[in-house]
C-alpha cells in the first residue's frame, strides 16, 4: 500500500472515470504526425490499447492507495452540486464493494484492446475508429457505474453502456447480430424505465439521491408500501442486465452473435452491473422490501441454476449442434444464480460470497470467451458437432498449451477448489444453510439442495466439454475450415460450406456495409479443410490470457485478499446482521 493524500485519490478516481471519454473523442480524430504507424487503423488501435493501459494504471494506483485498514468507508469521494433544483450532484466514491469491480472493468477492457490489436476487426466491418471509440465509451460506462453515488447518475451510467454495445454486437458481430442487438437493447430499456421509476420513487420520498445518506437512512424514511414498490420496480430493471431466469432470453443471442472483447466484456464486467445494484441501493435502502422478496428472488436464482446446467447440457451432446459461445452464455445464467442466491440470504455471508462470485465469473468467463475466439479463428467455426465429430477434437494434441489452458477454464468455471470459481459459490450456499432471520430456513435449506445439486451439473457438462474438444485421436480429427491463423486477422472467419446454423439470407440486411456472401454464411468464400496440427498459444494472447489465469489462481489461493476489502463493507451496508 502506497500513502496518497484524498486529494490526489479523488482526483486519480475521477480520472479513471473521465479518461476514456476523453480518449473515445481523440480516438475520432486525425493521429498526430509520428503516430500514424504503418496504416490509420494501427495507429487508432495503438491509442486504445494506450488510453486502456493508462486507465489500468490509473485503478492499479487507486488500490494501491486505498486504506486497507477502514475497507468499509467510502475513500476517494469527492461531492459536487451539479443541478441543485433537484438536488442532483457529482457524487464518486470507492469502498471494499466497488474497488474490485473498478479494477477488474480496467483490467479485462485493457486486455480486450491489446487483443484487438493484434486481431484486428475485419477490412470490411466499419473502421477501427468507431470500434475503439465504442470500447472507450462503454468502459466509461461501466467504471461511472461502479464509481456514482447518487442515484440518477447510476441510472445513466447504466444506461450509457448499452449504445456501444448495441454497436459492437450489430457491426462487428457474427451471424445472426442484428436480431441479438436488437433484443439486447429492447429488454436492458424496458427494464431500465421500470428501474427509473423506482430510483426516483425513493429519491423524491427520500428527499436526496445520494446513495450514501439513503444506506444511512436505511429505509427509515421511507413506508414499507414504498419499499415494496421500489424494490420490485429497481429489482425488476437490475435482474434483466444481470440477467435472472426468466429475463435471460436476450443473453445467449448477444453473447453467440458479440465478436470476442463484445462478449468478454458482457460477462466479464455488464451483468455484474446488475448484482452491484442489489447489492448497493436494494439492500440497503429499502430493507424491508428486501426482505420480502427475498425468497422469490432465491426461487428465481435456484431455478436459474437448474435451468441454465440443463441447457449446457442439451447443448454439449452428440448431435445438437450446440455453439460453444452459446454454451458458455447458458453458463452464465447458472452462475448468475448462485450470485443471487447469495444476495437473497440476506447474510454477511451470503451477500460476500455473491461478490466473490461477481469477481471469479467475470475473470474466469472473460478467459473462456478469449479462447473460445481464439478457437473460432483457427477453425472457422464454434459449433461442438463439427469441432469434435465423432471422436474429439483432439486439441490436447493438436495445440497443446491451447488445450490445456482450456481444460483449466473449464474446471475453474466448475467451481474445483483452490480455484477462483468456488469461495463465491461455496459461500453462497452457506449463507443459504443459515438465512437471515425471518426468511423461512426450510425454504432457503432446499434452494441451497437444489444449488449443491446445481454444481453436480455444471462440473457434468464442463467435463463433457473438455472431453469432447480437448480429447482424441488427432488422426481421425474432423476436417475444419481454419481461418486466418496470423496477427492482424478478422475474427470474422468464414463459415465452412453447408456449416450447421449457417445464417439464412437476409439474417442481417440491416447491418450496412457486410458483403452479401458474409450474410449468407460465408458460402461463398469457405477455405480449404484441415486436419493438421492448429497454432497454438501465440505471444500476444499469452500476454492477454496469462493475467486472468494468474488472478484466478490467486483468488482460489488466497480468498483473503478480496474477503479482506468486501466483508467490512457489507458489514455497513447490512446494520445487525451478525453473520
Amino acid at each position: 500500500m502506497i500513502t496518497l493524500n484524498e486529494t490526489v485519490l479523488q482526483l486519480l478516481l475521477v480520472a479513471v472515470v473521465v479518461l476514456p471519454l476523453i480518449g473515445a473523442g481523440a480516438a475520432l480524430l486525425p493521429a498526430p504526425p509520428g503516430l500514424r504507424g504503418r496504416n490509420p487503423d494501427q495507429a487508432v488501435l495503438r491509442h486504445g490499447v494506450t488510453v486502456t493501459g493508462a486507465v489500468l494504471l490509473g485503478s492499479l494506483v487507486l488500490a494501491a492507495g486505498f486504506d486497507l485498514d477502514r475497507p468499509g468507508a467510502m475513500q476517494a469521494e469527492s461531492d459536487i452540486s451539479w443541478i441543485p433544483a433537484f438536488g442532483v450532484r457529482l457524487h464518486f466514491g470507492v469502498d471494499g464493494i466497488s474497488l474490485p469491480l473498478l479494477v477488474l472493468t480496467a483490467l479485462l477492457t485493457f486486455l480486450c484492446a491489446l487483443y484487438s490489436y493484434f486481431v484486428k476487426p475485419p477490412q470490411n466491418a466499419p473502421s477501427a475508429k468507431a470500434f475503439v471509440a465504442l470500447l472507450l465509451v462503454l468502459e466509461t460506462g461501466v467504471l461511472a457505474t461502479f464509481a456514482v453515488l447518487d442515484l440518477v447518475l447510476f441510472f445513466l451510467a447504466f444506461e450509457m453502456v448499452l449504445i456501444p454495445m448495441y454497436f459492437l454486437i450489430a457491426r462487428w458481430g457474427g451471424e445472426g447480430r442484428a436480431r441479438a442487438a436488437w433484443r439486447f437493447v429492447l429488454y436492458t430499456l424496458l427494464g431500465s424505465v421500470v428501474m427509473l421509476l423506482g430510483l426516483l420513487l425513493v429519491g423524491l420520498q427520500a428527499g436526496t439521491f445520494d446513495m450514501v445518506a439513503l444506506a444511512t437512512d436505511n429505509g427509515a424514511s421511507l413506508s414499507r408500501t414504498t419499499q415494496l414498490i421500489a424494490v420490485l420496480a429497481i429489482g425488476v430493471g437490475l435482474a434483466v442486465k444481470t440477467p435472472m431466469w426468466p429475463l435471460h432470453s436476450w443473453l445467449p443471442d448477444a453473447h453467440t452473435a458479440a465478436p470476442t472483447v463484445g462478449s468478454v466484456l458482457l460477462a466479464g464486467v455488464l451483468l455484474k452491473m446488475g448484482t452491484y445494484g442489489l447489492v448497493r441501493i436494494v439492500l440497503p435502502i429499502a430493507p424491508e422490501g428486501a426482505a420480502y422478496f427475498a425468497p422469490y428472488l432465491a426461487a428465481f436464482a435456484a431455478v436459474g441454476i437448474i435451468y441454465g446446467s440443463l441447457a449446457c447440457l442439451a447443448l454439449v451432446r452428440q448431435g445438437a449442434g450446440g455453439d460453444l459461445k452459446r454454451l458458455i452464455a447458458y453458463s452464465s445464467v447458472g452462475h448468475m444464480g448462485f450470485v443471487l442466491l447469495g444476495i437473497a440470504t440476506l447474510t454477511r455471508t451470503g451477500v460476500n460470497g455473491a461478490l466473490f462470485a461477481n469477481i471469479a465469473h467475470g475473470l474466469i468467463t472473460g478467459l473462456l470467451f478469449f479462447l473460445v475466439g481464439a478457437l473460432k479463428e483457427r477453425t472457422g467455426t464454434t459449433d461442438l458437432d463439427r469441432l469434435a465429430a465423432d471422436r474429439g477434437a483432439a486439441l490436447y494434441a493438436r495445440a497443446p498449451r491451447f488445450g490445456g489452458l482450456l481444460a483449466f477454464a473449464a474446471v475453474a468455471s466448475l467451481g474445483l477448489p483452490g480455484l477462483a470459481g468456488f469461495w463465491g459459490e461455496m459461500l453462497a450456499l452457506l449463507g443459504a444453510f443459515h438465512p437471515a432471520d425471518g426468511l423461512s430456513r426450510p425454504a432457503y435449506l432446499v434452494f441451497m439442495a437444489v444449488g449443491g445439486f446445481g454444481t453436480l451439473l455444471t462440473a457434468a457438462y464442463l467435463l463433457l466439454v473438455v472431453r469432447r474438444v480437448c480429447m482424441g485421436d488427432p488422426a481421425h480429427a474432423p476436417a475444419l475450415a481454419t481461418g486466418p491463423t496470423g496477427p492482424g486477422a478478422g475474427e470474422r472467419a468464414p463459415a465452412a460450406v453447408g456449416a450447421p446454423g449457417a445464417a439464412a439470407e437476409g439474417d442481417d440486411a440491416a447491418a450496412p456495409g457486410v458483403p452479401a456472401e458474409e450474410r449468407a454464411g460465408g458460402r461463398e468464400t469457405a477455405p480449404a479443410p484441415t486436419t493438421g496440427a492448429l497454432p497454438d498459444v501465440r505471444g500476444y494472447e499469452f500476454a492477454a490470457w496469462t493475467p486472468l489465469v494468474a488472478l484466478t489462481l490467486l483468488a482460489g489461493l488466497w480468498p483473503a485478499v478480496l474477503l479482506h476489502l468486501t466483508d467490512p463493507a457489507v458489514q455497513n451496508l447490512l446494520p445487525g446482521v451478525s453473520r
